[in-house]
């Protein structure tokens, strides 16, 4: 870890209420100019990383309910309707700020933080709301409530859960056994119905809706799961060549349908195979003069515009996997990085359009290194 760059992330993270910033992809080299490899998360960065979703979770309004009524007895408040997800706006943004405060306590158990994120996950993730959250994909009219993409952080928290050693772990992750079930169940049920892979670069995307679930699958063990994803995935896309990843990003992306994809064949796919792939689906990466700008955004206040700052997080944690598979792929390293330091300072002092979720992202992206 390079002194100067932990530095420069510690005064991102700590600006707390100074104007945003942003930062050239020449930061991710220090006065060496010699590459950064990883960019380490230190205490004090979880720590303000954390508090986003710990100021949210219980912030039931603003609220954006994607519900469908049925009839006027539908018609309840967030937290009647979502006792354990009503805050972070909506009902995802919940679910990965739950994932991200376990995946911060598993990495520092006693950071100073500690017992206000865990009166926040006790309080929420109870049987009793569980049940409640269950309930609600009951009816007709919300089977599909938050279809692929809601479901995938529900398993990506379930899997966080699952590998915690500790006590509170095995509580919250019993707790939670209803919802994880369902939405096992939920994609079992779905994927055989899906003739076509969505390819956009917003929630209902097929690749990244995949990929969290096929992780969960492997862990746990659940072969039902992982082969009808692998089964899928190969339908979908072992064909593809060419993606036009030069036409990325669409306007209010937060994922690249391109890198989406390669980052779910890595895992369906052997080594050998994988690569053989990628070389037919992006020729170009593995040239070390590729290119891959980073997203801009103009207004921060519009919470479809600042989807980019996703964006560039989640290019990161696609890129730095297949930037580990060997010296042709080494270059993505940097492109990953310069993406993550273009985001990482909006995150001090963000309008809630982009703090509600996008520290989130920040994590994942650090996680993938």
């Amino acid at each position: 870890m390079k002194f100067a760059i932990q530095i420069l992330l510690l005064l991102f993270l700590l600006s707390g209420c100074e104007p945003e910033q942003t930062t050239s992809s020449n930061a991710i080299q220090n006065t060496d100019n010699q590459l950064i490899e990883k960019i380490e998360l230190t205490e004090q960065q979880a720590i303000n990383l954390a508090r986003l979703p710990l100021h949210c979770m219980h912030q039931e309004f603003p609220y954006k309910l994607g519900q469908t009524l049925g009839s006027e007895k539908d018609l309840k408040t967030p937290r009647e309707l979502h006792p354990a997800f009503y805050g972070c706006f909506d009902w995802h943004s919940a679910v990965h700020g739950h994932w991200m405060l376990v995946k911060i306590l598993k990495e520092f158990p006693e950071i100073p933080i500690r017992d206000s994120i865990v009166m926040g996950l006790q309080k929420n993730i109870t049987v009793e709301n569980i049940l409640a959250e269950v309930k609600y994909f009951d009816p007709k009219t919300n089977k599909s409530f938050e279809r692929t993409y809601g479901w995938s952080w529900a398993l990506k928290l379930a899997l966080e859960l699952h590998t915690w050693d500790d006590p509170l772990a095995r509580k919250l992750e019993k707790n939670l056994q209803p919802l994880t079930d369902l939405m096992v169940e939920k994609y079992i049920d779905f994927l055989p119905k899906l003739k076509y892979p969505i390819r956009v670069g917003e929630h209902t995307n097929t690749a990244f809706g995949l990929t969290f679930p096929l992780e969960y699958a492997n862990e746990l063990g659940n072969e039902k799961l992982a082969n009808l994803i692998k089964s899928r995935a190969k339908e979908f896309y072992l064909n593809d060549k060419n993606c036009p990843i030069r036409w990325e990003p669409s306007g209010f992306d937060f994922l690249s349908p391109c890198l989406e994809e390669a980052n779910l064949m890595r895992l369906v796919l052997g080594k050998e195979e994988f690569q053989s792939w990628l070389s037919d689906f992006l020729p170009e990466i593995t040239n070390p003069d590729f290119k891959l700008p980073e997203g801009e955004i103009i207004d921060r206040t519009d919470g479809k515009l600042v989807h980019l700052d996703g964006l560039n997080f989640s290019r990161a944690w696609c890129l730095y996997p297949i930037a580990s598979l060997g010296s042709d792929y080494q270059h993505l390293r940097s492109i990953g990085n310069s993406h993550v330091y273009k985001s990482l300072p909006n995150l001090a002092g963000d309008s809630y359009a982009g703090s509600h979720w996008l520290a989130s992202f920040a994590l994942q992206a650090l996680a993938s290194q």
